[in-house]
């Protein structure tokens, strides 16, 4: 498989991974609030939900999650996006999430500004500039974390690109986290003309994932075959 060409975004890419639509998945729910009932059904489809993810990326093997990091730093430089962002925040893929772990030395070309998080104690996110790969270090839960100065949380709102971590993302662009709330808060600071981007694995685009009013959709999906866009606003894919 890792030797495989690298593909291009997909102008016929808004089709979920078919292995995990015809399982038996929640369906995304917004509950109503005057129903703790259905809130907390929601709660727990997503439980369940990370649960499966999480054990089919743990088993996936060195080969594919290498193959899966260079496509999709490939694809990261393809964006046009990421050619006309100035300021772009991203994170540092660790353990089995998918991705270079080189990502912010791929989108800190040409100049641009990079953005990485830092793990506040409620679950908020902090932010500080990439200064090259000397410039991180181990931090909590398994994180690398930049040792520059504390921008604070608002930060985020000066990235013109924002390329977040997730579980899957469904056909509406509503992307699933590991429940923490950290991105949901960052994503709500956001500038409106932002653009944000999922990295993921084949097989965790999914016909839809089970959402909450404080979920967040995301512009875009990078997997390793193909690139798929959200929104009426979205650019059409192209080669």
């Amino acid at each position: 498989m890792a030797d495989e060409p690298l593909p291009g975004p997909d102008a016929d890419a808004a089709t979920p991974d078919a292995a995990v639509t015809d399982a038996a998945l929640p369906s995304a729910v917004t509950p109503d609030a005057a129903r703790p009932d259905a809130a907390a059904a929601v709660v727990a489809a997503k439980g369940a939900l990370r649960t499966r993810l999480l054990a089919a990326r743990a088993r996936r093997d060195a080969a594919e999650r290498a193959y899966a990091a260079r496509t999709l730093g490939a694809a990261l430089g393809a964006l046009p996006e990421l050619a006309e962002a100035r300021t772009v925040a991203a994170y540092v893929p660790v353990g089995s999430e998918p991705g270079p772990a080189d990502l912010a030395a791929v989108l800190a070309g040409s100049g641009r500004r990079v953005l990485l998080p830092v793990l506040m104690a409620d679950n908020d996110l902090d932010w500080a500039a990439y200064d090259g790969p000397e410039s991180l270090v181990a931090a909590a839960r398994g994180l690398r974390e930049p040792v520059g100065r504390r921008l604070g949380p608002d930060a985020v709102a000066d990235a013109d690109l924002v390329v977040v971590p997730g579980l899957a993302v469904d056909r509406h662009g509503m992307r699933l986290g590991r429940g923490g709330g950290s991105y949901d808060r960052a994503l709500a600071r956001l500038a409106p003309g932002a653009f944000t981007a999922v990295l993921l694995y084949d097989g965790e685009f999914l016909d839809a994932v089970p959402a909450e009013p404080h979920d967040r959709p995301v512009r875009a999906a990078l997997l390793p075959g193909r690139t798929v866009r959200f929104g009426p606003a979205a650019r059409p894919a192209s080669d």
